[in-house]
């Protein structure tokens, strides 16, 4: 009989107390929960804690990313270089505007894409570049930057996994023409779901901002106006417009982005102090110059071991974990004759623990014990 871990310890578990729920119940009280001032507060804070002019804040990242390609111009015909180990969400967008994704490989140790592979998938379609900073670990942006300045070419940083996170002492999203995060329930901070373009070009963020709401100014915006005029559509535009519900629940998170940021820089380096006597595993690296702010912690695993029996043998032992992402390059949905064996590797070796603010010395020493033993049942 497989041996349970003394807790059931989920993957991930967003942190919210007392003061999300007076704020929820602030705004409800209000009679205003569609998008409106909480939204423009937690813009605000976004922008400023990142140091650009500007947030719109959307339903989720994957409408940043749409938004951002679309603000930039980009359509069907053209051509954007993507880091291929991502969540499919980023490729997707390229996808929502007609445009090909064209897929870059990635480096072993920082999960990122490889900057020496860019310049060969350039073409005359190329248009912008978008880099993923993954799981939390920005790219080389500087030889992201000097490669698209070089062949003038936009790039849209998908920061999804790092809010707070800096490279050179920059912060993540406010390096490239545009940024966008996620505030999924597994990111540093959590709406529930939720997103935001960031960035200090005004025309591109009016842009992303106008497309957001139909084309149109959003409702609150109207009611604040000195006159009314009735609206008209002269774009396609969406309804990515976040609600005041969600907002406010980012307002509250901000406050706490700091010390979720420490506590989970800590709780990696206790893991990884943990993990060095598992030779089977390869903990994450921080790169030089950057500041990893640990959205997921993902170990990669040695090539003898079954990855996907290992994360059912976890489950027995009451420990969730999960692939760390996707190489998209091999996804059916793409249709790509492209090459990314760094990338495949890391979808078939890589392995996602437990990992949160909350998460204390019982349960982090619970999920290395379940770890040895299920790498010894499957070996």
């Amino acid at each position: 009989m497989v041996g349970r871990c003394p807790m059931e310890i989920p993957l991930a578990r967003p942190y919210f107390d007392s003061e999300e729920l007076q704020e929820i119940g602030r705004v409800l009280q209000s009679g205003w929960v569609s998008k409106g001032p909480e939204s423009a507060r937690f813009e605000a804070e976004v922008a400023k804690y990142v140091g650009v002019k500007h947030g719109v804040a959307v339903v989720n990242c994957t409408a940043a990313l749409h938004l951002a390609l679309l603000s930039l111009g980009i359509k069907k015909g053209d051509e954007v270089v993507v880091s291929d180990y991502t969540f499919p969400a980023t490729a997707h967008a390229v996808l929502y505007c007609g445009a090909r994704p064209v897929f870059v490989d990635v480096l072993p140790d920082t999960y990122n894409l490889d900057p020496s592979k860019i310049e060969e998938l350039i073409s005359p379609r190329t248009k912008a570049l978008i880099p993923v900073h993954a799981f939390g670990q920005p790219a080389r942006m500087d030889e992201v930057m000097r490669i698209a300045k070089e062949n003038d070419l936009s790039v849209i940083e998908d920061a999804a996994c790092s809010l707070g996170a800096t490279y050179q002492g920059k912060q993540s999203g406010s390096i490239g023409d545009l940024g966008c995060f996620s505030f999924h329930a597994r990111k540093g901070i959590s709406t529930g779901e939720g997103g935001m373009v960031v960035g200090s070009d005004d025309e591109l963020l009016e842009r992303a901002r106008y497309l957001s709401v139909f084309g149109m100014k959003a409702a609150w915006e109207r009611e604040r106006a000195d006159e009314y005029s009735v609206p008209e559509f002269h774009d396609v535009g969406y309804n990515y417009k976040l609600s005041d519900v969600l907002a406010a629940l980012g307002v509250i998170q901000m406050t706490r982005l700091n010390e979720i940021i420490k506590a989970k820089r800590d709780l990696a380096r206790r893991y990884t102090d943990l993990l060095d006597a598992i030779e089977q595993v390869q903990s994450p690296l921080e790169a030089e110059g950057c500041k990893h702010v640990y959205q997921s912690y993902v170990v990669v695993l040695d090539e003898a071991i079954n990855r996907n029996r290992l994360i059912m043998e976890l489950k027995k032992r009451g420990v969730q974990a999960q692939i760390g992402t996707y190489a998209c390059h091999v996804q059916p949905v793409y249709a790509s004759k492209q090459k990314c064996p760094v990338s495949r590797m890391l979808m078939d070796r890589s392995l996602a623990l437990p990992f949160y603010y909350s998460m204390g010395e019982k349960e982090l020493g619970a999920v290395v014990e379940a770890l040895k033993a299920s790498i010894g049942a499957i070996s």
